[in-house]
């Protein structure tokens, strides 16, 4: 699909994928636990067409979608995809019982809750408790509508962004704007200083850490190759690292490596 509205400057999603489609078929994102390979063009497209397909279903300006996936690339998608449709992404923690995501769905005053198949049930049983009027799931699961349909709907126009307004919440729950988001990648960008070149390792398991989101935001805006291995650690660990080439790695403890 090719967008109808340009990113506008300053925007997070101009800044991650406003090169994407002349990277092309470059891999951008291999995700070794949901068995999924990305090239820049395709994972932009699917952004775009998911963001097209929010708002051709009702999506408002600065509306909460929470997101609780077990799929890194499921993430980066839905999380950019909701940015890209002038919502406010908020990613519930791994882990987090059901009463306790009710909770945070009530607080964040969520409608809309997406989920991978292996956490459905659990995520149908939490919106439940809020005020989440639709569980939008990452493949066929009972009572969720199918990521799949958001993607086959006609396209629309997407709003143009205000690079002030809000784009994500922390986990603390202050909501954050595009300049927010981008002076935290800048931040990341200190640490790692990724080069096109780098092959990033992402260890945490989806939704686990700011840091390792915006690892992987830095990683596309710079055309790196990231591959999500979540929990990977030890023997596994160094066969990955050694498999794929990985300069850059964000362990399970947290920490940002460079150099292996």
């Amino acid at each position: 699909m090719t967008r109808t509205t340009s990113p506008v400057a300053g925007t997070v999603t101009e800044a991650v994928f406003g090169d994407a489609h002349e990277r092309g078929d470059r891999p951008a994102l291999i995700d070794l636990g949901a068995g999924r390979m990305y090239g820049y063009r395709d994972l932009a497209d699917e952004v775009w067409r998911a963001a097209s397909g929010l708002v051709r279903r009702g999506a408002r300006l600065g509306q909460v979608a929470a997101v609780r996936v077990s799929s890194l690339a499921v993430q980066t998608v839905v999380v950019h995809a909701v940015i890209a449709a002038g919502g406010v992404a908020a990613s519930v923690p791994p882990g987090t019982g059901g009463e306790e995501a009710a909770r945070l769905l009530t607080g964040w005053d969520a409608r809309l809750l997406f989920t991978t198949p292996d956490l459905a049930e659990s995520a149908v049983a939490a919106a439940e408790g809020s005020r989440v009027r639709q569980v939008i799931c990452r493949g066929p699961a009972r009572d969720t509508l199918d990521f799949g349909e958001l993607l086959a709907l006609d396209p629309t126009p997407l709003p143009v962004l205000d690079p002030a307004a809000p784009a994500l919440l922390s986990a603390d729950g202050a909501r954050l704007t595009h300049h927010d988001l981008l002076g935290r990648i800048r931040e990341v960008d200190a640490v790692a200083g990724l080069e096109t070149s780098d092959v990033v390792l992402v260890a945490v398991p989806a939704g686990d850490g700011a840091a390792t989101t915006d690892l992987v935001a830095l990683a596309l805006m710079r055309g790196a190759l990231v591959v999500a291995a979540p929990g990977m650690s030890g023997p596994e660990l160094a066969g990955g690292v050694h498999d794929f080439g990985v300069t850059v790695a964000a362990l399970t403890d947290g920490s940002i490596t460079r150099s292996f």
